[in-house]
């Protein structure tokens, strides 16, 4: 899933895999057999820019993930304020990738994409310490068709990682 602004923000997550491949044979439900490991490529209007690769996302965030995507486009998913606490954002089990719409109107969408722990930029890190979770984020300026493409294009590489 690639979003891409037009001041040159760009935010692109790929799933590569579960984090225990070899968890075939877990229990249903099994926290361990669903991490998923994602890899991400960040770069900011800046310029700056960064890779990540972490088990961030459990089989069933990536499925949230979807639909609030799939949200987005429909309208069915509220703007919230920069500074909104994080039951306001789409966060996850790991709280290392989180996302938040900015504004919407009927062709355009501001996502924010909230990069925190192994997922935020090296130079946070850097500077002898975290940001406060989900504080770091990246917007990205798309048309709608564009995230109803980075949902379909998720959906097509979660259909490879079903819950087990």
């Amino acid at each position: 899933m690639r979003f891409e602004s037009g001041d040159g923000a760009s935010v692109d997550l790929r799933l590569v895999g579960y984090q225990f491949p070899g968890a075939v044979g877990a229990p249903p439900g099994d926290w361990d057999a669903n991490w998923l490991v994602v890899r991400g490529r960040v770069r900011l209007a800046d310029g700056r820019a960064w890779t990540f690769t972490d088990a961030s996302l459990t089989t069933w965030d990536a499925r949230d993930l979807d639909g609030w995507l799939r949200g987005v486009v429909s309208g069915h998913v509220a703007p919230v304020r920069q500074d909104a606490p994080e039951e306001d954002l789409l966060a996850f089990t790991e709280p290392c990738l989180a996302f938040s719409l900015a504004a919407r109107d009927d062709s355009v969408a501001t996502v924010r994409v909230h990069l925190s722990l192994e997922c935020a930029p090296p130079w946070l890190h850097e500077a002898g310490g975290d940001a406060a979770l989900f504080a770091f984020f990246v917007a990205v300026t798309v048309p709608l068709d564009g995230v109803r493409r980075a949902a379909d294009d998720w959906s097509a590489a979660l259909a490879r990682f079903p819950a087990r």
